[in-house]
């Protein structure tokens, strides 16, 4: 902006000259009306190379002003698109996070489902088809509110634990009856006949069951895992 108002003042000054040569010729007389042009000649080339100068002038800094906005729109566009890319990258992240959640959500599901999954094997039309403590089981198994297809898995652990006899008892570890109670005065909570009535020892297996595996076949996925349950 100097150098603007310095070509500025330049102009300004050939002008003023020129007023001051005119004003003198006319005094002067005619005899200096050659010398009078020449000034007048010298300062009109003065003031066009001062007009020329100014102009050129204005138009350097009319192209630094637009190469420096260009250089800024280039900045703001650059950071524009890395935003907009650490953006995409960030959505790309959550969206791969929330898949595993759901992965490991339905992976659950699925072994929270296959846990309680009655029995894989042939499911009995009535409790008619099992006689002995089988029978009697059955039929409280569907007393105490659980459906027929739960039975198979009854029948596997029982028969695994005490092959279903209400006197079976393991001196090792104390556990007694059909359920294998331990100890087995536990199943006293149910009746006093606990040590020699069946539907004593499978009401009290079937409340415990029920308690700690929702249902026979969560708990014969216990012991086939465990080995006990």
């Amino acid at each position: 902006m100097s150098r603007l108002w310095s070509r500025f003042g330049a102009r300004t000054a050939a002008v003023a000259l020129l007023s001051v040569g005119v004003a003198g010729g006319f005094y002067l007389g005619e005899d200096r009306e050659t010398q009078q042009q020449g000034l007048t000649a010298q300062v009109g080339l003065q003031v066009d190379q001062a007009e020329y100068d100014y102009q050129r002038e204005l138009q350097a800094d009319h192209r630094r002003a637009s190469a420096k906005q260009r250089a800024a729109e280039y900045q703001a566009k650059l950071r524009a698109a890395a935003a907009a890319k650490e953006a995409a990258e960030r959505a790309k992240e959550a969206e791969a996070a929330a898949a595993s959640r759901k992965k490991a959500r339905e992976a659950e599901k699925e072994a929270e489902a296959a846990a309680s999954k009655p029995f894989a094997g042939p499911i009995p039309a009535s409790c008619n088809e099992y006689g002995g403590n089988r029978k009697i089981g059955c039929a409280l198994l569907l007393q105490e509110g659980f459906k027929i297809d739960q039975m198979p898995c009854l029948d596997k652990l029982w028969t695994k634990e005490s092959g279903w006899n209400a006197k079976a008892s393991n001196s090792s570890s104390g556990a007694y009856g059909i359920p294998q109670a331990v100890p087995g005065s536990k199943m006293g909570s149910v009746a006093d006949d606990w040590r020699t009535n069946p539907a004593t020892q499978i009401k009290w297996g079937l409340g415990y069951i029920e308690g700690r595996y929702d249902n026979p076949c969560g708990a014969w996925a216990k012991s086939q895992s465990s080995g006990w349950y």
